[in-house]
């Protein structure tokens, strides 16, 4: 085949977009921005083309995703879910991941992998709160495994259902719902054995990229704030039985804080001074553990693990610590917290005092406060929240959870079940999550405000950006120059070396162009190849539909496009961590169809 100017043009321009990612010179989507520019500017793409990934399914499709996930995480249900997770598998990294990598592969086998990872994120991050299992180590694995199971069935991926089209064109017999499920099976186990085997080794052990710490997080680390509660019952025998919590000394004695006091199935946040202490009560501390278990020898108190009805404690998204100035005009200015019953009225416990640039910690409940004192609270987020329209107090801590609106769970799952639903019935998928996404916006499960402000943009252009350089090879016959000069190269060669070529190629293809088009381009050759080496072409062409799924090197593939910002991966923790994976996946998908298929 010639190679005339706008090939060499192209391929130009994929080796420095190749380069630009792998040294990451730039941000990916920044790379993105420059390789559709790059396309535009040379010729090789009309300003429609170059912009046209903007309008691509793929990227519609991501879109809506944001906004389906969003809506589901609003309403709380993937808490539920999460703590189903934990119920069953517990805290142990290797179960979680084999628990939701088995259950999203199988959920893609029969949805898009995109829907299926969407469905399962909010759920996953959730589970990294809970067991603090950085959320670098279960993301990947979970998108990879969405990836993998596209592959067990001849619905699971787009470019699967397009292989029986272009057989049927080629007067070929097309194959069966389950015939691509042994490979596909294979490929799923070897991918959760992968991160079983080499997670800790190969998975960044925290998120880099543009993800930055909470103002939570920072908070903590900036005021050394003890972060652990400890949780005691009040037994038969104890001491502690008709004290107060003032009388108890809990925090003039030992500098604890009494966050919540259980007494049966009522709930006591930051208890009055003046409550008193009875026997089966359950104590949540917050402190050193050291003061927290000379506390307990003292009174006769039994240590426990969290008793469920203080679960909100646990949950960053319930409750947290906050900053609260006295403002000017403040009614507590000349008065202390007892005179002014912060406690009782907005059952927050303070922590901290800052006055004059001294730090008081334990009982300052005589201090008398003055305009700009600084007050550490810690509670629910729901009571913090209250301080944002009093005058007395300035909130200098944003609320970065947003409360859960419980009563809108069945439209927010009904909506995200429509989408995917009308998936199954061969509506195109863009078109399909988009209707999904504005069910959720018309049954007011979120604001349109709320649907802008979920889409993460830098996917969209990473995206957007990319797309018009699988168009342009196609245009310019660069995809279909690569693929013939392959084919020429291995022509006469055993069949296990045509087989590896085709699954390398298909990989290659899969990182730079649409699943689909790479297998447009792919199909004819390798048809083509078979009939000269006197093979059946049908499993060829399989084959090189299940080789364009490989796309675990670069976070250009959707699912990964989705995962990286959650995840605040960076390029290199793809390359990283999808380098040995690419090659699993080549070499067990050779044997498997050398042995079984071809």
């Amino acid at each position: 085949m010639e190679l005339d100017i706008q090939i060499v043009i192209v391929l130009g321009i994929l080796v420095a977009t190749v380069i630009m990612m792998v040294f990451e010179i730039f941000r990916i989507d920044v790379v993105a921005i420059i390789t559709m520019l790059a396309l535009g500017w040379s010729g090789v793409l009309t300003p429609d083309e170059m912009l046209k990934g903007f309008s691509s399914n793929a990227v519609i499709s991501m879109l809506a995703v944001m906004i389906l996930g969003y809506g589901i995480t609003t309403t709380g249900v993937m808490e539920r879910f999460s703590e189903a997770v934990l119920k069953k598998v517990g805290n142990d990294k290797n179960k979680i991941i084999g628990f939701l990598g088995l259950s999203v592969g199988t959920l893609s086998a029969f949805m898009q992998n995109i829907g299926a990872a969407a469905l399962f994120l909010p759920g996953t991050l959730d589970i990294s709160r809970k067991t603090n299992i950085p959320a670098t180590q279960l993301i990947m694995p979970l998108g990879f495994a969405a990836i993998l199971g596209g592959s067990l069935t001849m619905v699971g991926s787009g470019h699967l259902i397009l292989i029986n089209d272009l057989l049927k064109n080629a007067s070929l017999e097309p194959y069966a719902l389950f015939a691509v499920t042994p490979v596909g099976s294979v490929l799923l186990i070897a991918g959760i054995v992968y991160f079983f085997v080499l997670g800790n080794y190969v998975l960044p052990k925290e998120g880099k990229g543009e993800k930055k710490k909470s103002a939570q997080e920072q908070l903590i680390e900036t005021l050394q704030l003890p972060n652990n509660l400890w949780y005691f019952s009040i037994q038969k025998e104890s001491s502690l039985i008709g004290k107060t919590t003032e009388s108890s000394g809990i925090w003039k004695d030992f500098q604890l804080n009494l966050i919540a006091l259980a007494d049966g199935e009522n709930v006591i946040y930051a208890p009055w001074r003046e409550t008193s202490f009875s026997q089966g009560q359950i104590l949540a501390l917050l402190g050193s553990e050291k003061e927290a278990k000379r506390l307990a020898s003292i009174f006769g108190l039994k240590e426990t693990t969290q008793p469920a009805i203080f679960n909100r404690l646990s949950k960053p998204d319930e409750s947290g610590f906050a900053e609260i100035i006295i403002g000017t005009g403040s009614e507590l200015i000349g008065h202390s917290l007892r005179d002014f019953a912060f406690r009782r009225k907005f059952a927050l416990e303070p922590l901290i005092l800052f006055n004059n640039g001294s730090e008081i910690k334990g009982d300052f409940s005589d201090h008398h406060f003055q305009k700009g004192d600084t007050l550490i609270v810690y509670g629910l987020w729901d009571n913090i929240r209250s301080l944002k329209n009093n005058t007395d107090f300035i909130l200098a801590t944003p609320i970065e959870a947003e409360p859960k609106n419980q009563s809108k769970a069945v439209p927010a799952i009904t909506s995200f079940a429509f989408g995917i639903i009308l998936t199954f019935l061969g509506v195109p998928i863009a078109l399909a999550f988009l209707t999904g996404a504005i069910a959720m916006i018309l049954s007011r499960v979120i604001t349109i405000q709320q649907a802008y402000n979920a889409v993460d943009w830098k996917v969209v252009f990473l995206l957007a950006g990319l797309i018009p350089l699988g168009i342009a090879m196609q245009k310019s016959g660069a995809a279909y120059f690569l693929a013939q000069y392959v084919m020429q190269v291995i022509e006469g060669q055993p069949v296990i070396v045509l087989l590896t070529a085709i699954t390398i190629l298909s990989t290659i293809f899969s990182l730079f162009m649409s699943n689909v088009g790479a297998v447009v381009v792919l199909a004819p050759l390798v048809i083509g190849m078979a009939e000269i080496a006197g093979l059946d072409p049908r499993p060829l062409v399989l084959l090189a539909a299940i080789g364009v799924s490989n796309s675990f090197l670069l976070p250009t593939h959707q699912v990964n496009a989705l995962m990286i910002s959650a995840g605040g991966y960076q390029n290199k923790d793809y390359i990283k961590a999808g380098s040995g994976l690419t090659v699993i996946f080549v070499i067990l998908t050779v044997a498997v169809f050398y042995l079984f298929y071809v």
